[in-house]
């Protein structure tokens, strides 16, 4: 899901590139390859619209490269060529076929569309479909139907693909030598997309469900398909807070047209519903190479990537499967040089590293049986020192776990503290809640990832802590823990926490400098997440808090791989809202579906930071 800032505007974007290219067709995949476009029949009898590409060139034999995708296979016609072909440029100058499928229930391919589509478990007959059948029966048809391939096929994508290329392991076929899932959607309750530990990441669902969710009645092409919702207000802090609530934003824009945001309202515990559509479970026997991507500040898909490689490897201890995590947006690895995001520069193009030296030969290697590919288990681009490096597991094992102790008087530490009845309190308002970014945006940035968090720092309903500055450089690696004692008037309550690294105040300045930015006490954020409070027992079962009760919240944030700079400061900040990236609690016990504007109110809340009741955050400190 190209440059995206949400879903919604990565679907419009798509669209357009690809209506661009049937009328702008790319010289050198028309003057190298031909295109044909075949209708495959699946073993119920759907048949799925596919478009091939095959080299010109027939002195040899070349693999399949698949990308199976809900976001059209666009343009349309066998006289009608891509841009380009495969991730990156030199994908297409290596010579594959490739294939792009719309996957079943998407614009002209027949069936009908279910999103992140469960597993069916002991398939009997031929109407126990699932996308590993479809993945199956087209590389099936592939092998036996088109002229000049090695018999072999790979599958890669990015997001929705992604969960296509994941869903390509379970029991795969033969031909099937090279998967690379890619910022995978996993989990939409726990981490990806739609929600985040429980809570709901209302922007993306909201403008992606608005175009991506609109029923298709039979196939189409993009032409006329669904048109992008329209927000009456530009400012998303506005438009979102001023409709009241998630209620009143389905009562008003879509009423029951969406199936998915009723499902969203149906379902809002972690119940069957959502546990049928974890692909994680089924990873197992898996056969073919595996190479999972993703970016550590990647706003949608962060949590699947590293979900999706630890699944693979604790069912598969003997599996060829490896991860490659860099300091990437949202596909970022293709879709830029990766030299930089927002405000911060990485010092190295580390996007070209990431196709020179892992996909192209990942493929090569795996499907035509050429080169070299003699990557890490785990190949990580560490932020803060800029640099890779490579590590025989992930997380590495060649780490100290230490807590970082909140204290008074908005101190961080390694140390607990000694003092007792030691707490900081402060007041919530649901109808002022915090935004998730600095300034005015129409759409949910990718930039918030890494955004300087000071404009958050001057909130009183925002608690900050920092460390003294460093006396040397600290990496931390893989998870991170948090781990709050806290108590609140209210029955409910959403905690954020981020890990933050605070730059120096005489940091330099960015040469040239075009946005006057301000390095001298920047707060880079380096990992935010956010835990639903009624869930920290439970996820099926939610819990309501006793106000005023001393209560434990405690949930990992997603994997980080950062240096902390000598003379830098490691800031921990936590607040209850993160507007409107994630939709407001109304800090009473209830279905939050169903809140009416009147639901919302303030609660005084304390974190507590003594020696009976420490608040701290758990972190992996590399050696």
């Amino acid at each position: 899901m190209n440059l995206q800032r949400i879903f919604g505007l990565l679907f419009c974007l798509f669209i357009s590139t690809e209506l661009l290219a049937q009328q702008t067709d790319s010289a050198y995949v028309r003057e190298n390859y031909t295109k044909i476009e075949r209708k495959i029949p699946m073993r119920d009898g759907v048949k799925l619209f596919t478009s091939i590409y095959i080299p010109k060139n027939q002195t040899k034999k070349y693999p399949f490269l698949i990308n199976r995708t809900p976001y059209t296979v666009a343009p349309y016609g066998e006289d009608k060529y891509k841009l380009s072909l495969g991730n990156f440029p030199a994908m297409m100058r290596e010579g594959f076929i490739f294939v792009y499928q719309d996957v079943r229930g998407r614009w002209m391919s027949e069936g009908t569309f279910a999103d992140i589509r469960p597993q069916v478990v002991g398939k009997k007959g031929k109407t126990a479909i699932d996308e590993s059948t479809d993945t199956y029966d087209t590389i099936d048809w592939l092998v036996k139907n088109i002229k000049g391939n090695n018999g072999n096929a790979g599958i890669y994508g990015i997001s929705y693909p992604g969960f296509y290329s994941t869903t390509s392991l379970p029991n795969a076929h033969p031909a099937l030598k090279a998967v690379s899932p890619q910022a995978p959607v996993t989990d939409w309750f726990l981490g990806d997309d739609f929600h985040h530990r429980g809570t709901l990441f209302l922007m993306d669902a909201f403008s992606f469900m608005g175009s991506f969710g609109v029923p298709r009645p039979k196939p189409i092409t993009p032409d006329k398909g669904p048109k992008a919702f329209q927000f009456p207000i530009q400012d998303n802090y506005r438009f979102y807070l001023e409709a009241g609530s998630v209620k009143n934003l389905k009562d008003r824009y879509f009423a029951d047209s969406i199936k998915f945001w009723n499902d969203l309202f149906k379902h809002p515990d972690l119940d069957t519903f959502w546990k049928s559509r974890l692909i994680t479970p089924h990873l197992t026997n898996v056969k073919p190479a595996v190479m999972v991507v993703g970016g550590f500040f990647d706003a949608e898909d962060a949590y699947g990537t590293f979900a999706t490689y630890k699944a693979i490897e604790k069912q598969n201890p003997a599996a060829n499967n490896i991860l490659v995590a860099g300091p990437w947006f949202h596909g970022g690895w293709v879709r830029s040089d990766g030299s930089y995001l927002g405000d911060i520069n990485f010092g190295k193009t580390t996007s070209i590293d990431y196709q020179q030296q892992y996909e192209l030969p990942f493929f090569k290697h795996y499907l035509k049986g050429e080169g070299n590919f003699d990557a890490a288990e785990a190949n990580i681009f560490i932020t803060g020192s800029n640099e890779w490096k490579k590590f025989k597991t992930w997380p590495p094992q060649e780490v100290e776990t230490k807590n970082l102790y909140l204290q008074p008087n908005g101190k961080l530490a390694f140390e607990k503290v000694g003092r007792t009845d030691s707490w900081d309190e402060y007041v919530s308002d649901p109808n002022n809640p915090v935004p998730y970014q600095d300034g005015i945006q129409a759409k949910r940035t990718r930039e918030y990832m890494i955004d300087d968090q000071r404009f958050a720092a001057r909130r009183p309903d925002v608690k900050t802590y920092q460390t003294d500055a460093l006396t040397e450089d600290i990496t931390l690696t893989g998870p991170v823990l948090a781990n709050l004692v806290v108590s609140t008037t209210g029955t409910d309550a959403d905690y954020v926490v981020k890990l933050i690294d605070v730059y120096p105040e005489d940091a330099p300045n960015p040469v040239p400098n075009p946005k006057n930015l301000m390095m001298g006490g920047y707060e880079m954020l380096v990992r935010g997440e956010i835990m639903r409070g009624k869930y920290r027992n439970s996820f099926e079962k939610p819990e309501a808090f006793v106000p005023g009760t001393i209560t434990k919240v405690n949930y990992p944030l997603p994997d980080v791989a950062h240096t902390f700079k000598k003379g830098h400061k490691i800031m921990i900040q936590i607040q209850n809202s993160w507007f409107p990236l994630a939709d407001r609690n109304p800090q009473k016990f209830m279905d939050i579906y169903q809140a009416e504007p009147g639901d919302f109110q303030k609660a005084t809340h304390k974190i507590f930071h003594d020696v009976h009741n420490s608040s701290f955050i758990t972190v992996s400190v590399l050696k």
